[in-house]
This record gives C-alpha cells, structure tokens and sequence, in this order.
C-alpha cells in the first residue's frame, strides 16, 4: 500500500476572492496570481499578485478552531495599528470577516521581499555567515524592533480593548497554572520554584504597552544583504496590549553574556558567535525604548516558565508529530531553568 500523497494547500474559491478584491478596488479587472506560501494547523499564507497589487493572505485553514477567525481580527487590528509607525511591519491592506467569500476570516498584508532566520534554521545566510561584525548588527535590529513597538501609543491607535493591561502582572501564575493543570500530562520539575518566586516578584516599573507576545528571532524578518536591516516584524497570534518588557524576556532569556561559544538565540540552535553580549543588548534596548532593564531576571523567570508551559500544550498533542514530540525535553530544560535562575537571582524586585 502506498502512502497517500500530501497536498499543497490551495485557496478555497478564487473567483470569490477576485471579486472581493475587484469591491475593495484592489487590482480591479487584472487576473490573479496565487501561490501557497506557508502554514500549518492554526494558519495558511499566500503569496497574491493582481496588476499593481502584491501582498501575502493571512487565513485559517479550514480545520483550525473556530475562535481562530477571531484571532485573525486580532493580529489585523495590531497590523494596521503600526501602518504609521517606525515599528518594521508588514503593510496593512484589507481584512474580510465575510465567511461566504472564503470560509474563513482573512486579512491582507504586504508582502515582504526579505528573509527569515526560520528560513535557514541553523545557518545565517551570507555575508552574516562569515562577516560576523554584520552578524552583530542581527541582534541589534531585533531588539530595536522590541524597543520601538515598546513605544507605540496604543490608546491613540484605539487599541484600548485589546488586552487586559491593568494587573497583568498579578493574573499571570494564576492563568498560566490553571491553564498547565488543564492540559496536565506529566509533572514539570521546577514549576512550583519559579512559580513561588514570580508571586513575591513583581517588575520595578510597568509601562503598558503592545506586545507582541512571542519575540524572538524565529518571528522577524530581514532585508536582503548588510548591513542588517529589520523588514518586519511577523506572526502576530499572540499580541496584545500588556507588558512589552516581556517581549525583551523572551529574546533574553536564552542569551548568553559569552557569545563566543555559538549557543543560544534561536531555540538555542542559531550561531551566535560575534554577537553582542547580553548586557549589550541591554543596554542597545534601555537606549532605544527610555526603560530600566535592571529587572530583567523577572521577565526571564517569567519568559522560561511560561513558553515551558505554552510548549507543554503542543507536546501533550503530539502524538506522532515527531516536531512536537521534540519539545519534550526542551520544555524539562526550560522549566528547570526558571527554578535556578529564580533560586540564584540577586533581583529583590
């Protein structure tokens, strides 16, 4: 028996499509070009040309939840929220909540002619591969990213009902504990440590603002060739309006003060020699964005220990998704991480 062949994903009905498009005046009367991009169980991008247009679609495929077309609202809502801002994003173009055109709600943004380090996983493409002053310049594009957004006037964009800014701090091991007892497959050796500490921890100042709420290298992209230059920041699922000094956690909590040894960034798998050292790009974000940075052992406890959890969801799904299967011990370590930087941190925050 042979197994049955995959599928490339395709949009559901083009002909609806180029109509919507014709009534949103976007690339009126030109044929349209479509081609499947990327994407997975919670979302599906594709690349669309049509005479002067030429932007990515952002849409949920059929099989993800249906919460998840809210979601997409969302991200549209922070998207569009940057048009206008020195934050590096994608172009906000149109979003289409109507279910008879596609199925799905989806937006449009601009397309991004750039690259991702998710792209060339391992590796940095030249010259950052070899030139590793270039290569520096990578780290302080992505943090520059995080201090810019850090500074968007939210309210003045009308983000105002986004999140749930005003005790974000305190709701956070409340939330992240029911929702782990929810999904509770195994024990995290760890939690209770960093849980226990993040309690009795709080930051020294907190500015709300919009976070992106999973930074990292993994979601950004690059301008083509040196010096470094951030195109975008992408994959908006989990923005809101909270704390953007968690944005900050999450690069740095895999950072190490010594890059001369190559490991960290990228899941811990990205070469990081040549790049600046931790209290650098500290120093880089505390410049950029007009905060303190002295409590940033507590967004790192807090980063480790909620993407151990949030990762902990994926694997009890794994079944035999062998990527999902390999968070496994990546959520162990970050877990027992949490606990010791928590037990050895001078922060008395």
């Amino acid at each position: 028996m042979t197994a049955p062949e995959e599928t490339t994903p395709s949009i559901a009905d083009v002909e609806k499509l180029t109509a919507w498009l014709d009534a949103q005046g976007l690339g009126v009367g030109a044929p349209l070009e479509h081609r499947f991009v990327s994407g997975g169980s919670q979302n599906e991008i594709y690349e669309l040309r049509r005479g002067d247009l030429h932007c990515a679609m952002r849409i949920p495929p059929v099989t993800a939840p249906a919460d998840r077309d809210a979601g997409i609202v969302r991200e549209w809502r922070i998207t569009e929220a940057l048009n206008g801002t020195d934050v590096p994003h994608t172009e906000a173009i149109a979003v289409c909540t109507d279910s008879s055109v596609l199925g799905r709600t989806f937006y449009l943004m601009g397309f991004v002619d750039g690259w991702s380090p998710m792209q060339t996983f391992g590796s940095w493409p030249a010259p950052f591969d070899n030139d590793l002053e270039a290569r520096q310049g990578l780290a302080y594009e992505l943090v520059k990213g995080a201090a810019l957004l850090s500074k968007v006037d939210w309210r003045a964009k009308g983000l105002e009902d986004l999140g749930r800014p005003e005790g974000f701090h305190e709701r956070q091991v409340d939330r992240w504990t029911a929702f782990l007892e929810r999904i509770k497959g195994r024990e995290l050796p760890g939690f209770d440590v960093a849980a226990a500490w993040l309690r009795t921890h709080k930051p020294i100042d907190y500015i709300p603002g919009i976070m992106h709420g999973d930074y990292q290298f993994a979601n950004v992209m690059y301008r083509h060739g040196a010096p470094a230059r951030l195109a975008a920041i992408v994959d908006w699922e989990m923005g809101t309006v909270g704390d953007p000094k968690l944005d900050l956690g999450w690069v740095m909590h895999t950072w190490p003060e010594d890059t001369s040894s190559g490991e960290g960034g990228l899941g811990g798998y990205a070469d990081m020699t040549g790049m600046p050292s931790r209290n650098e790009v500290l120093a880089y974000y505390a410049e950029i964005s007009g905060r303190q940075v002295d409590d940033i052992d507590y967004y790192c406890v807090l980063a480790k220990w909620k993407l151990a959890i949030i990762l902990e969801q994926g694997y009890q799904r794994a079944g035999d998704d062998p990527k999902l299967e390999a968070f496994g011990p990546i959520i162990l370590d970050l877990m027992r991480d949490a606990a010791e930087l928590a037990e050895n941190s001078d922060y008395q925050g």
